[in-house]
């Protein structure tokens, strides 16, 4: 097997389990979730980048404020995509959240045609469609809009848009973000620690074992994508995004009961085509790019 299919495989299946781990510590305010998983996590991966000894790219990144602006940006975004994602797993709306990451490759489609100005093909257009089709059906049946996995789904496809412009690596990029947002988080925290509010005042060893858990379980699957990232075509890696959000909805629906009846189903058949479609014409368009030119060879 090609190791980089190994790393991303894995990254995904870590990032599909996520609600398993969110559950072990719903009793903790999700904002609160949010903020001990950006502290840890930047506290994980300094350590990280010291034994490594890379640090030559903060100098010289320190010295661009535009890139410091898009990083703090990205960063933005990142943590709102966290805090709506454990708001959702907490309160019993995996498969909503599911969906979103189900969509987010066409989101991401439709970001590149308006932002990047990329030509669409015929394929994709009706892919987009379709999933758009289903958005509806689903805003028709619950009478509002999927806002959960509208919101998963944008956040992140933003926020991949802001890094696909941005020229720093995964565990480089996840350091700045997390160091922008220490300001923020670290006083946070600290002040309701202080005011006996916080998680850690609760005298749980196993609660504040499993906060502390989550910087190495957001830097871990980020570095395994970086390395699956650069082994195997963006093709395959497409496909293997899938097993993320095909984890969480079997988790919504099977292990924590969700409501999921067949009207609702129509809605997610509807994207699940519209993804059938998208991925199975990205297979095609790069296996006839793939094709040697014929060499015509004169007498």
């Amino acid at each position: 097997m090609n190791p980089g299919l190994l790393y991303a495989a894995l990254a995904f299946t870590l990032w599909g389990l996520f609600p398993l781990y969110f559950r072990l510590v719903a009793s903790v305010p999700a904002l609160e979730i949010v903020l001990h998983r950006s502290v840890w996590s930047l506290v994980f991966v300094l350590l990280v980048l010291t034994g490594l000894r890379r640090w030559a790219w903060l100098g010289h990144t320190l010295r661009q404020p535009k890139r410091l602006a898009l990083f703090a940006v990205s960063a933005l975004l990142l943590s709102g995509n966290w805090l709506v994602y454990v708001w959702a797993v907490n309160n019993h709306h995996v498969v909503d959240s599911s969906l979103g990451y189900f969509i987010n490759p066409l989101v991401n489609v439709l970001l590149g045609y308006v932002v990047l100005h990329e030509r669409l093909r015929r394929a994709q257009w009706a892919a987009v469609g379709l999933a758009a089709l289903g958005v509806l059906w689903l805003t028709w049946q619950a009478g509002q809009l999927p806002w959960i996995a509208l919101v998963l789904a944008g956040s992140f496809g933003l926020y991949g848009l802001m890094r696909k412009t941005a020229a720093l690596g995964a565990l480089e990029g996840l350091a700045l973000e997390t160091l922008l947002l220490a300001p923020l988080a670290l006083p946070l925290l600290g002040l309701w620690t202080l005011q006996g509010a916080s998680a850690l005042n609760r005298g749980d060893p196993s609660l504040v074992a499993m906060l502390l858990l989550a910087g190495p379980l957001t830097a871990v699957p980020l570095l395994l994508f970086a390395a699956g990232a650069r082994r195997i075509t963006m093709a395959t890696l497409g496909l293997t995004q899938y097993i993320a959000p095909t984890i969480q909805f079997a988790l919504g629906v099977w292990l924590f009961r969700e409501p999921f009846d067949s009207a609702r189903l129509v809605g997610f058949v509807f994207i699940w085509t519209a993804l059938l479609l998208y991925s199975a014409e990205g297979w095609h368009h790069n296996a006839r790019r793939a094709e040697p030119v014929p060499v015509l060879l004169s007498e």
